[in-house]
């Protein structure tokens, strides 16, 4: 089964000077219909209003919408295991249900990144004190792409009210940037009670569910992705299959680096992330936090140095208001990508 393509709806404007144009696109919906497979149209409003004697473009740049997977990339798993299966992960850094620190903003920033960037390049070539136009854009929610089984939805499913959604929407709310109610999870696809039993399968369902995603916008013109998981539950296969298939649309891949050792067992230098590498032109990253994953995207043009600031922000208010002592391997972590994150900027300033 396909999915019904996003509905683009533009409306004709006045021969007379007057013009409106609305382009609606990309609005998410909550979750994917189990039974056919067609998603509420994906996340985003991009419009213009006005009048001029030129009609600026509608969208310069494709707008970014962030694929994520949830246990250990969102959250921890807490490394619990049933009959030997996992159930969903291998952290045992943080605690079961534990959000990564900084994960919402850094997920916020790159939704937000292109909206700047379109917003500043009407301003430069197309914004009039005296012109009636007026561009209003909105990140994209973000996709979810889970190996969470959907014949346990009922339990598993990630609603509205959940914790998750809440703090998404949260961030989109209280930014400094653009603030929308409007930004949050959007279209939720599942894996199958096969991918629990087989695990060998997570990584090609988690591909397979992607290329019914893009169908919303086959042509990248609209959207783009960033494709955020981890190293414990095959994210690498799934997101490597993506830049080799699709590098037209797919921006990046991001892996948090996780482990089923304990800290008490991490050598001194901190766990070993591998180093960054291109497939098909497109970089494939490796990062322990998220403020090193923000500052490889700020080196790579997808966030702002600003954007950068505000993870690292984030990542130390959710460190310091959960209490978690200083000398702590999480703080470590931390403290060794914000390193990363200072010399990124002194390079951009440079």
């Amino acid at each position: 089964p396909s999915l019904i393509p996003v509905l683009l709806t533009m409306a004709c404007y006045s021969l007379l000077s007057s013009l409106t144009v609305v382009f609606c696109c990309l609005e998410s919906a909550a979750a994917f219909s189990s039974t056919n497979n067609v998603p509420a149209r994906p996340s985003s409003a991009v419009s213009i209003t006005g009048s001029s004697s030129s009609t600026p473009p509608l969208l310069t740049y494709p707008l970014t919408q962030v694929v994520s997977d949830i246990d250990d990339t969102l959250k921890s798993s807490g490394g619990v295991q049933v009959a030997g299966v996992t159930l969903g992960g291998i952290d045992v850094q943080y605690e079961r249900g534990d959000f990564y620190p900084g994960v919402f903003q850094f997920m916020w920033e790159l939704s937000l990144h292109p909206v700047t960037i379109n917003q500043r390049y009407y301003d430069d070539n197309f914004y009039e004190k005296d012109s009636a136009f007026s561009l209003q854009l909105s990140p994209p929610k973000v996709a979810v792409l889970t190996a969470r089984a959907e014949e346990f939805k009922a339990a598993l499913e990630i609603k509205d009210g959940s914790k998750l959604a809440k703090a998404l929407r949260r961030t989109g709310e209280l930014s400094d940037v653009n603030p929308t109610k409007e930004w949050g999870i959007g279209p939720v696809l599942y894996g199958s009670v096969s991918e629990w039993i087989i695990q060998d399968r997570k990584g090609l369902r988690k591909f397979n569910n992607f290329e019914r995603l893009i169908e919303q916008d086959p042509t990248g013109q609209i959207l783009q992705y960033v494709y955020v998981g981890d190293t414990g539950e095959l994210d690498q296969e799934a997101g490597e299959t993506m830049l080799r298939e699709y590098p037209e649309v797919v921006k990046a891949v991001f892996l948090h680096v996780v482990s089923s050792d304990p800290p008490s067992s991490y050598p001194p230098s901190g766990i070993p992330i591998p180093s960054p590498k291109l497939i098909n032109g497109r970089p494939l990253v490796f990062f322990r936090t998220y403020v090193g994953a923000a500052a490889r995207a700020t080196q790579l043009g997808l966030m702002e140095d600003d954007g950068l600031m505000r993870v690292v922000e984030e990542a130390e208010r959710s460190l310091t208001e959960g209490g978690v002592p200083k000398g702590s391997s999480k703080w470590i972590d931390i403290e060794r990508d914000i390193d990363m994150a200072y010399r990124t900027l002194e390079v951009d300033l440079s």
